[in-house]
């Protein structure tokens, strides 16, 4: 039966803020759940922990709140033998016990007034709090989240959702979402980015936990990289021209502008490379917040990822005026993203990209983790609501036949990031399932679905009834039973 564990006493004014409200109304509950309502069957051959990360701000805020300044809480679902269990906890960062300390906010968040702040932060960017609410991995059999301005990288039980505490590789600089694993190797990847030379760093921690490689890699001066890839013998890192202005920066104003007349540049660098191998590529203007995938044809390395035709867009028009920049600002539609390839030959130098499928306002990638790194035909996207950082359905895209469908998941019912879960013994890339939490505002509540990947518009396989309704949020992770028993039984 479901169980209240722990409640922290939230104290905030949500007033008419978009992002307070609705299906981002925050979580302030801890629960532990079993025997829940299950409609459908849940598949007997699925095992493993899927769990995502979103931002609830625990201890209120100082002046204007941005939903990416609210402290990460994972939501896990275990699933073995058709049973399922559920809990949700937040992650205890340093930035959290020191709020839940002074019962008060001491950070002033992405969209603050400098000087407003009690306290500097114990990430990379000042007066941002370290809340590792955007990314979450599962690497050396525990969890690892991780935070879009760089944060110290958090790990956590994968077993209880205990916080562990920051990650030992983890360098001066921090750790950037997003991080990358590579399940063959077991190697984890990640990068960093900072307001000093040189600008971005590289790395490349082993399968028991250590650092293995850390290069500097040196931009033209500070920047705003999101994502990286990786194939099997490369890693690509990113220098778009959205950044932030020099004066502002002089004025300890965090305000990225987009540069539409200068080159996006890509950083093409072998796994364990020096600053001296990496090789620079230009391609047309853009923003890139998720790549899919990363392979190698020949002399070519294959980049695949979210092209948007509008990284700058205006106020949105429907919004309250003094959230209307804010919400474009993280409004799928806003950006008019689409599947994008680029290839780029190590030979010659040169880059050729193109759309490689007609869907539109689609994000937040997902596909066969088997295939990370070699060449793969299958791609789930999560569908925009308009308007909204929110998502309304799920977009299966075949690359190789160059079509595409489409599921939503109904009226005012809002989806999470979904993992691919390959089935036992395959036979084929999309021979598996899809999970994902979904918040049902009609319904007021929240499930965790499953669909089949091979018919995703049958509909869920089966509903399984969390015991409340969870905020949406950012990044969600499927992990193997294999990948965190196997590693907490060695330890």
């Amino acid at each position: 039966m479901p169980k209240l564990v722990n409640q922290v006493a939230a104290s905030i004014e949500r007033g008419d803020h978009p992002y307070l409200n609705g299906a981002w109304t925050p979580n302030y509950e801890e629960w532990d759940a079993e025997d829940m309502e299950v409609i459908g069957e849940i598949p007997a051959d699925i095992d493993g922990v899927y769990v995502r990360n979103t931002e609830n701000p625990a201890h209120g805020v100082i002046g204007k709140y941005h939903p990416f300044d609210g402290d990460g809480m994972l939501h896990m679902m275990r699933i073995k033998d058709g049973k399922a269990s559920y809990r949700n906890r937040f992650i205890r960062t340093r930035g959290f016990e020191a709020e839940q300390e002074a019962g008060r906010p001491l950070w002033i968040g992405f969209t603050g007034k400098p000087g407003a702040e009690e306290r500097t932060g114990t990430g990379c960017h000042g007066h941002i709090k370290d809340a590792s609410s955007t990314d979450v991995v599962v690497h050396g059999g525990e969890i690892l989240t991780s935070f879009w301005q760089c944060g110290e990288g958090y790990r956590l039980s994968a077993e209880n959702l205990e916080t562990l505490g920051i990650a030992p590789w983890a360098p001066i600089d921090g750790v950037s979402a997003h991080t990358k694993v590579d399940h063959e190797t077991g190697e984890l990847l990640f990068f960093n980015y900072s307001r000093h030379a040189p600008y971005m760093h590289y790395g490349v921690v082993g399968a028991d936990g250590r650092m293995k490689h850390y290069i500097p890699v040196e931009l033209p001066g500070p920047r705003l990289p999101h994502d990286m890839a990786f194939s099997k013998n490369y890693s690509v890192l990113n220098d778009f021209p959205m950044f932030w202005p020099q004066e502002m920066l002089e004025q300890n104003r965090f305000v990225p502008w987009f540069y539409k007349d200068m080159k996006s540049r890509f950083a093409v660098v072998p796994r364990y490379g020096q600053p001296e191998h990496i090789q620079w590529f230009e391609a047309e203007p853009t923003f890139v917040l998720h790549y899919t995938n990363c392979y190698e044809e020949g002399d070519e390395v294959v980049l695949e990822g979210y092209f948007q035709n509008n990284p700058f867009p205006p106020p949105l028009p429907d919004m309250p005026k003094h959230y209307a920049l804010m919400a474009a600002g993280i409004d799928i539609h806003s950006f008019k993203p689409h599947l994008h390839r680029w290839r780029f030959n190590l030979k010659t130098g040169k880059t050729q990209e193109e759309r490689i499928c007609e869907a539109d306002h689609v994000e937040f990638g997902t596909i066969n983790p088997r295939w990370a790194g070699r060449k793969n035909r299958y791609v789930y996207s999560a569908l925009g609501e308009k308007g909204w950082f929110l998502f309304a359905g799920l977009v299966k895209h075949d690359l190789e036949a160059g079509t595409y469908e489409t599921v939503t998941f109904g009226e005012q019912r809002f989806g999470s990031e979904t993992p691919f879960i390959p089935r036992r013994n395959a036979t084929a890339e999309d021979d598996g399932y899809l999970i994902s939490f979904i918040t049902d505002m009609k319904s007021d509540r929240s499930e965790c679905v499953i669909l089949d990947a091979q018919d995703i518009t049958a509909g869920p396989i089966c509903q399984i009834v969390l015991p409340h309704r969870i905020c949406s949020g950012t990044h969600a992770v499927w992990a193997q039973a294999e990948e965190f028993e196997t590693a907490g039984a060695a330890s």
